[in-house]
């Protein structure tokens, strides 16, 4: 399966990094609805704390420190929106 990558970014931040990595697919992963394969991730120090991204046969969901949850995948747009309000969140901005 050919994958053209759409972004691909890493930030650094005060307390540690993101990392945004999206892909389009030919076809939807087994598990998701969209053709968009993606990655999101904060790390502070070695740990990743958050991360959406949706792995075939998982679907779209979220990590919040030791907890998965179901993600509700609409737009490229608002996946970045959730995730950076996600990050402001976890940093108490």
């Amino acid at each position: 399966m050919q994958a053209e990558l759409l972004m691909r970014e890493r930030r650094v931040l005060e307390a540690g990094f993101i990392e945004v990595v999206v892909w389009r697919l030919q076809e939807p992963l087994s598990g998701s609805a969209h053709n968009l394969k993606y990655r999101l991730a904060y790390v502070v120090g070695s740990q990743c704390v958050l991360r959406y991204d949706n792995e075939a046969g998982k679907g779209d969901h979220r990590h919040m420190g030791t907890q998965e949850m179901p993600y509700v995948f609409v737009s490229v747009d608002r996946l970045l929106d959730e995730f950076l309000a996600d990050v402001a969140t976890w940093k108490g901005d």
